[in-house]
């Protein structure tokens, strides 16, 4: 914990609080400062102008970040017959019908994105309270409820991710790994970005993007520059 701490200590040091970073400088120095003896995360954070209790103003998506997230996702797909295959074949972690469903009853949620045929939601549907909380919910709007099986699991696998507004407004995801090039970084952020602000809700008034922070798992964030960043 002591070490935890001075390398923390250590990376605010190196971080002015006060500036408004651009993307490649952020990602620069984020880099510069990583000195886990593990590939850490980098994270996204964007405060929004929105009130998510509003139905209205929710802000939730998928995107597809150019390239992955340095992540392994762990994939469930409810199936049966032919798509149930289809799913094996393309590299789905789990794959199961009412098999699946009892063993998520009891517990095991070993898996970080969840996919279903249409014809498997009335199966699906009665583990709303298991799967929902841990946003794993399978949804026709973000593509995790579809017959074409085999495209959902590549696009998961390929580093799509899911996003959505939490209680105070704030949208946050990981969008890649340190050890990623300066370049693949940037371009990871602002596709992130990009796909924030194409969700924008039409009953959102006010300033959109209020503030913007990439941070690593060991680092705090610095505060991007925003009229750079959506321009």
């Amino acid at each position: 914990m002591a070490g935890k701490g001075k390398r923390m200590k250590q990376a605010k040091q190196a971080i002015d609080r006060d500036v408004f970073y651009d993307l490649a400088e952020a990602v620069e120095v984020i880099k510069k400062n990583a000195a886990a003896k593990f590939d850490e995360t980098v994270e996204i954070a964007i405060n929004l102008g929105v009130d998510p209790k509003h139905a209205d103003q929710m802000v939730r998506g998928v995107v597809s970040l150019p390239h992955g997230t340095g992540k392994s996702l762990r994939v469930a797909v409810f199936a049966k017959g032919d798509k149930a295959k289809e799913a094996d074949a393309a590299g789905a972690d789990r794959v199961g019908a009412e098999d699946l469903a009892e063993l998520v009853r009891k517990g095991d949620l070993d898996f970080d994105r969840v996919i279903a045929t249409p014809d498997m939601m009335a199966v699906v549907g009665r583990l709303g309270k298991i799967l929902g909380p841990r946003g794993l919910m399978p949804n026709p709007k973000l593509g995790t409820v579809t017959a074409d099986i085999g495209e959902a699991i590549k696009a998961a696998k390929a580093g799509q991710i899911e996003f959505r507004a939490e209680k105070a407004g704030i949208v946050h995801a990981g969008i890649g790994k340190v050890s990623f090039p300066r370049e693949a970084l940037a371009e990871n952020a602002k596709t992130f970005v990009d796909a924030i602000i194409k969700a924008k809700p039409s009953a959102a008034k006010g300033t959109y993007l209020k503030r913007v922070s990439l941070s690593s798992t060991m680092s705090p964030g610095l505060k991007l520059n925003i009229a750079n960043l959506a321009g």
